[in-house]
């Protein structure tokens, strides 16, 4: 049974592993799976699935799910980027350039859907399971659920399971066949993906049948860095993740422990410190597909060292002062600060075999949309994420993944 953590979230723990994610009910669906004899791909992504449902607002369907594993087994840490990306269209893309990136109320802020995606990926690569056995805990919280689109999601992972049972393969191949039949892929029938595609025509988005038919999970190598003799893994520059990194790699430089936990120095250490680090983020971070992101530089000793004396323990800075790694210049322009809505809610699941998995779903969902369509998928804004400076590397292009706020 999960319990409550302090009003933040919800865990549970036995001797076959434990969880901790946002709703009760998505921690119960991940232990269900444990006691299945699933691993922790299993149990993840049996969380989330249901955290789409008991954490929705903070997170759908629709919306993302940067995820890092680490694989006992192969003694490796992975990132599987559950990100979905902007319109292929270069008429899209013109769009954009010229009007803005619309906010909450137009379907147009919305990119491909990824979560399906990054759930199949992570079991077809981990997992030992199903994806009826995944999704059964998911489909009995939506069975009894009261809101439009639920009986809706219900019946579109129904169809992905009885795909499933259709493919007369491997357990991969069958996941791939209900994850085609999500994405418009599946020859035998790609219902799913063309009632997306109407839901986006009727809402004036820019995506098609083609982007769903081309949206893929991929499996990354994170990017890491060494604080105090641990290895520390983040996502890619898709997301803020190397930003800690560079924040850690600044505090390496203090007597944290010496301030005392959650003192007031402490606080302004490790805030001065993301400062920095954010301000670097938003001038150089994008999809590493696309923009070249300095990042050696960005987390180099030389670097950090020329950044280090910024902070100052006597005053708060209100500046966003991002540096320079090409010239190893400590400041180059003041920047300007942009903070985001609420949202996000998490999900971090360890099995008795050491395998571990830290996932982060958001969205950011559009409470003016909710009905989800014909297929019960409600949207984020998440393509608000990506701006229309020209030259800027998280600027709006064809296909390109916005660079979030998560890790």
């Amino acid at each position: 049974m999960s319990r409550n953590i302090e009003g933040i979230g919800w865990q549970a723990e036995s001797s076959l592993g434990a969880i901790a994610a946002g709703g009760a009910g998505a921690v119960d669906a991940g232990m269900q799976i444990l006691e299945a004899g699933g691993n922790a791909a299993d149990a993840a992504a049996a969380t989330l699935f249901a955290l789409q449902v008991t954490d929705h607002v903070a997170c759908c369907i629709g919306g993302e799910v940067p995820l890092l594993i680490y694989d006992a087994g192969r003694r490796e840490v992975k990132s599987l980027s559950g990100m979905g990306r902007s319109p292929l269209s270069p008429t899209a893309i013109d769009w954009y350039m010229a009007n803005g990136i619309p906010g909450p109320g137009d379907m147009k802020m919305a990119p491909v859907p990824s979560v399906v995606g990054l759930c199949i990926t992570t079991m077809q690569r981990y997992g030992t399971l199903s994806l009826e056995q995944i999704v059964t805990p998911t489909l009995a919280i939506l069975d009894i659920g009261t809101r439009e689109w639920e009986p809706k999601l219900a019946h579109t992972l129904r169809r992905m399971v009885e795909e499933e049972s259709l493919t007369d393969d491997s357990r991969e191949q069958k996941l791939q066949a209900a994850c085609d039949r999500f994405y418009g892929r599946n020859p035998r029938c790609s219902d799913i993906g063309e009632e997306l595609e109407a839901e986006f025509i009727r809402h004036g988005s820019f995506l098609r049948l083609a982007d769903l038919q081309a949206h893929r999970t991929r499996v990354e190598n994170p990017v890491v860095a060494d604080y105090r003799g641990y290895t520390v893994c983040k996502c890619d520059t898709w997301t803020q993740g190397p930003a800690l990194l560079q924040a850690l790699r600044l505090l390496e430089g203090f007597d944290v422990q010496s301030v005392g936990h959650l003192s007031a120095d402490y606080v302004h250490l490790a805030v001065e410190a993301l400062k920095l680090a954010f301000a670097d983020r938003d001038r150089y971070y994008g999809d590493p597909e696309f923009a070249e992101v300095p990042l050696a530089s960005l987390l180099c000793d030389a670097y950090t060292e020329l950044r280090r004396p910024l902070i100052d323990m006597e005053t708060a800075s209100t500046e966003a002062r991002p540096g320079d790694p090409h010239a190893m210049q400590a400041v180059v322009s003041d920047g300007v600060f942009r903070p985001g809505g609420p949202g996000t809610t998490t999900c971090v699941v360890a099995d008795r075999w050491g395998n571990v998995v830290a996932a982060t779903p958001s969205a950011n969902v559009d409470t003016h949309r909710m009905d989800g369509g014909q297929a019960g998928v409600t949207y984020g804004n998440r393509l608000r994420s990506l701006n229309t400076t020209p030259g800027h590397p998280n600027c709006i292009e064809p296909g390109k993944r916005p660079r979030i706020t998560l890790t």
